[in-house]
């Protein structure tokens, strides 16, 4: 479709029962996000009235069944009703397989206005895992499904926080599956991935680290081979292409120089080497209010036919249904991805 100055972007509210459709209202109650894009969002609307019962978000909703009906103006909330989550079923703070299955046919909506060229980017509101696997449907999570529904076989996931960035040589596995994971050819295939997503994101000359696995990076095969039989390789390689590409560095020093602006990106092994260090900036608990204060960091999959952003967090069950979830993680991702669809 002909790219407009404010690209069309599918929001997927997430499990109903969780704060992904609060977060969704309170981000698009901002007037800055119309300023940048214009959204849609997919979901249920009268999920999205009783939001507005318990939260003090003043908007219309404009219910629709397709995207020639959406009105794009602040103040209005476009939402393409799936009218598939039963409000008498509704259950906050609980996993639930009518809420796995309604927040699964959200993502899939999305996916496929975004591959039928409907929509220019995808944002992914928080669902439940073992909601949606008590539904039936079998994923790890978002990437997975967005790479079966797209038919993508190369695709890995980057965490951002400003230029705090680290993409993932495996995720959704066992600590011991992601060792068997850590190999010369993928390790390639994700430094090429950060390498052209860093490129989109306007970074002009990219600078990677590469993660080591193992403690000192295996001290020449004391504690490992992994580093010097797999990810040595790959960086050689990688180098030999011409790009600047470092490693591996042991990973309890990694992060520390990527945030002094020694590089633009890590590529780590496994999800928590990536996701620790990401969320520890990102998200800010205050023990004297006992509220999380900030809430920020986008997740991105990449090498995707489409754009697909998410906030990156969870469901948040505990505080589901009570007004105080913080948007800003769904904003900065809302952001992201109208960057990305106009770069796409």
């Amino acid at each position: 479709m002909q790219k407009s100055s404010r690209p069309i972007l599918g929001i997927s509210m997430g499990d109903p029962g969780g704060i992904g459709p609060e977060i969704t209202a309170k981000a698009l109650s901002q007037s800055e996000i119309y300023d940048l894009a214009q959204p849609i969002v997919v979901g249920d609307f009268r999920v999205l009235e009783d939001v507005l019962t318990y939260t003090d978000v003043k908007l219309a909703l404009n219910p629709i069944q397709k995207i020639a009906n959406a009105r794009f103006v602040h103040g209005t909330l476009d939402i393409l009703d799936m009218n598939n989550m039963p409000m008498d079923r509704l259950r906050y703070k609980k996993v639930t397989p009518e809420q796995g299955n309604a927040s699964f046919e959200y993502v899939a909506k999305i996916i496929e206005l975004a591959m039928e060229g409907e929509i220019d980017g995808t944002v992914t509101g928080p669902i439940n895992k073992a909601a949606i696997h008590a539904a039936g449907h079998h994923f790890a999570g978002h990437t997975e499904i967005y790479a079966t529904l797209t038919n993508t076989r190369d695709y890995c996931m980057m965490l951002t926080h400003g230029g705090f960035r680290v993409t993932h040589v495996s995720t959704h596995v066992s600590l011991r599956e992601a060792c068997d994971r850590v190999k010369k050819d993928r390790i390639i295939r994700v430094i090429d991935l950060t390498y052209d997503a860093l490129k989109k994101l306007g970074v002009s000359e990219p600078k990677i680290a590469v993660a080591g696995l193992n403690p000192h990076c295996g001290e020449e095969g004391l504690f490992g081979h992994e580093d010097d039989e797999e990810i040595r390789p790959a960086v050689e390689h990688a180098a030999a292409e011409g790009k600047d590409v470092e490693g591996p560095v042991p990973a309890d020093t990694v992060f520390s120089k990527m945030r002094g602006g020694m590089y633009d990106a890590v590529v780590v092994m496994y999800h928590d080497q990536g996701h620790i260090p990401t969320k520890l900036i990102g998200f800010q608990y205050d023990e004297k209010t006992g509220q999380w204060g900030e809430m920020s960091g986008v997740n991105v999959t990449l090498g995707l036919p489409i754009v697909r952003t998410s906030v990156d967090h969870g469901t948040a069950f505990g505080k589901a249904g009570e007004g105080r979830a913080n948007p800003q993680s769904m904003i900065e991702a809302i952001k992201l991805a109208a960057l990305l669809a106009k770069k796409s």
